[in-house]
């Protein structure tokens, strides 16, 4: 799994002009499933994002994360983040797991960081999303579960 974290002060998620998520301070994941990515990989990840010591302790330093913050988790899903841009002018989706596979594991991963104590929203999977973010710092960092094909 691949995601792009990036610290928020704010996000909300809106779908045909529906809000279906909003949060105040914390982490907007953006958040792809490769073809062989599992169960595993979806706890791997959500234990990772709830995790990272990216928040500033009283000092200024990056040194808390949600669990200590209390800060939430946006997970939205973004199958374009599998995309191979390295041949042509239009990229390859090749790599990106099919939705029946991909939609379960963005579910668990969403799971999991609630079961781990954070305040999680979402997208809604397959939707075409509006997602507005204040991105704090900014700080944006990619993850991935297993390392990128060669």
């Amino acid at each position: 799994m691949r995601a792009v974290a990036q610290r928020v002060s704010e996000a909300q998620i809106r779908v045909e002009g529906e809000g279906v998520g909003a949060m105040g301070a914390g982490l907007l994941a953006l958040v792809g499933v490769a073809v062989g990515d599992g169960e595993a990989d979806a706890r791997e990840l959500a234990a990772k994002l709830v995790n990272l010591r990216v928040f500033p302790d009283g000092e200024g330093r990056m040194n808390r994360s949600l669990l200590e913050t209390g800060g939430a988790l946006g997970v939205v899903s973004q199958f374009t983040l599998l995309a191979d841009t390295r041949k042509g002018r239009r990229p390859s989706y090749v790599r990106a797991a099919a939705p029946e596979v991909a939609e379960p594991l963005i579910a668990a991963l969403a799971e999991a960081a609630r079961a781990a104590g954070v305040m999680v929203v979402t997208g809604r999977f397959g939707a075409t999303m509006r997602v507005a973010l204040v991105n704090e710092g900014p700080v944006t960092l990619l993850l991935d579960t297993r390392p990128p094909p060669g």
